[in-house]
């Protein structure tokens, strides 16, 4: 697949009811666009609209320099000619047809002189096996790899993924996150990822489009948006940051490695990781706890950082507030209640060790 030359921007107006979306969204032209927030912020409406499926929402929006959409001269490409690969919630597979009859779908669409590795992304999503099977014959992990190579195998120049996981169980569910991120590495075209559960969101976006209530709360790289915390009110359970770094060593006796950030050192459960790959690893602010003197010997916390108070903000419950850190240029949130708050006598410049258990992290 061709690296488009530039990204995509999205303005879009819409009035249905009591919901209004008015959003203005960026994509840069490589990587993973997530857009994040509650249902009913909007997320599906505008990934509609961006695949040309609503024409009743107005608005602009042009993709490397083509104008798909612009209301104010009624210009309006048709869904079938953006050439996008959309994978929805429930896999829109055609039952009628075979696994091999509905990737075969997909590669007509991509037409003769582009040319598209069918065996490769077979082998990449692990449907070699299933290309005899009716659609009906599928598990749900099964149904959704399938759709997703048919996606890809359209050879299209951008690519939307509507909560793909959200209908799966949880083991389906991270057999197929490991999927997306082998993609997310090889892949050359823009994603957009729908999603409402922040884990998937830290393991495979670059790129963080925060909504509620039809708007854009904020927008960034992922790292950055949410080192901000300018998640929705009810969403501040899932306040966290996303550090990345190196495996720089590996513990087999207790299945644990050590990731070096620009912070300092972290110890992780391992899974697959060795020493000298790069990882991305999100520390939920619920999962860290601050105290004003070194710990003592003694704690479970395997993990033990030196901070800086920088700042604080409210929370969703009025008993607890997030307090913002800097660990030695990297920003960490903490999750704590008010009482704690005052107890520790915590403000700006305060000095404070986060812990951080081990268990707690996922990458």
């Amino acid at each position: 697949m061709t690296e488009v030359a530039s990204g995509l921007q999205v303005q879009l107006h819409y009035q249905r009811g009591d919901f209004a979306l008015n959003v203005d969204i960026s994509v840069p032209p490589r990587g993973i666009t997530a857009l994040f927030g509650p249902s009913g912020a909007g997320k599906t409406t505008c990934l509609r609209a961006i695949a040309g499926l609503d024409p009743d929402i107005e608005g602009r929006i042009v993709f490397a320099g083509d104008v798909w959409q612009d209301s104010s001269t009624r210009r309006l490409v048709p869904a079938h000619r953006r050439r996008i690969g959309y994978v929805f919630q429930e896999a829109s597979l055609f039952p009628h047809l075979s696994v091999s009859g509905n990737l075969d779908y997909g590669r007509r669409r991509a037409g003769r002189n582009l040319p598209v590795d069918r065996e490769a992304w077979l082998e990449r999503f692990g449907v070699n096996h299933l290309l005899a099977r009716k659609v009906d014959r599928l598990s749900g992990g099964e149904r959704q790899r399938v759709a997703i190579v048919r996606a890809l195998l359209s050879d299209p120049v951008l690519l939307l993924l509507d909560e793909p996981l959200s209908a799966l169980d949880a083991s389906a569910r991270s057999e197929l996150l490991g999927y997306l991120e082998q993609l997310h590495a090889e892949l050359a075209v823009p994603t957009i990822y729908v999603s409402h559960a922040i884990d998937e969101v830290a393991r495979l976006a670059d790129h963080l489009v925060v909504m509620d209530a039809g708007s854009v709360l904020s927008q960034g790289s992922l790292q950055a948006t949410l080192a901000r915390g300018e998640l929705p009110l009810a969403m501040s359970d899932q306040l966290g940051v996303a550090i990345e770094g190196q495996v720089v060593a590996q513990d087999p006796v207790d299945h644990l490695i050590e990731l070096a950030f620009e912070g300092g050192r972290l110890w992780l459960p391992q899974r697959a990781e060795r020493v000298g790959d790069r990882l991305r690893c999100r520390i939920s602010a619920r999962d860290v706890a601050l105290s004003t003197g070194a710990p003592a010997a003694g704690s479970s916390a395997l993990n033990v950082l030196e901070a800086v108070v920088v700042g604080m903000m409210d929370a969703a419950h009025p008993s607890q507030c997030i307090v913002r850190l800097d660990v030695h240029g990297t920003v960490l949130l903490a999750s704590i209640t008010r009482r704690s708050l005052r107890t520790l006598a915590l403000a700006p410049g305060s000095r404070v060790w986060a812990q951080v258990k081990a268990t707690a992290l996922g990458t």
